[in-house]
């Protein structure tokens, strides 16, 4: 878990930097809402995630004024196919708590990707939740 959401993003940006300073690129990383609600039974992926979005923000720090960082926080999109997460029940409850009371859908992921990519020249440090307003009701 750290290896492939903490340690990757970082040695794949310190790789990028000097390529995407040139092209005046960004960077967006995946994190999750769960970075300020932690999930029990999951402490390490809580802290590679955590881990995540501190590197989000510290890449934004020191890669700025030429490199944007942000982030992106899916809630509810696919559920796992296995585990405690498969169970309907537990899914249409998460659901009932989330503000739109839908599920989303990848595509959400995406556009919130490419507005930051495409349409926010002037964004850079933020993590934007793309979760139907779970995280307001977690």
């Amino acid at each position: 878990m750290i290896g492939s959401n903490l340690k990757a993003p970082l040695f794949l940006s310190q790789a990028a930097a000097p390529y995407l300073i040139k092209q005046k690129g960004c960077i967006i990383n995946i994190v999750d809402i769960h970075v300020d609600y932690p999930l029990k039974n999951h402490v390490i992926y809580n802290c590679a995630k955590g881990g995540l979005a501190a590197l989000t923000r510290s890449l934004a720090l020191e890669l700025a004024p030429d490199v944007r960082v942000n982030g992106v926080s899916p809630g509810p999109i696919l559920w796992p196919v296995t585990g405690d997460w498969a169970d309907t029940s537990l899914q249409h409850e998460i659901i009932n708590r989330t503000l739109l009371k839908r599920c989303g859908e990848p595509d959400d992921i995406a556009k919130a990707v490419n507005y930051l990519i495409n349409d926010a020249p002037f964004v850079t440090g933020q993590i934007i939740a793309v979760d139907g307003g779970r995280s307001i009701n977690l």
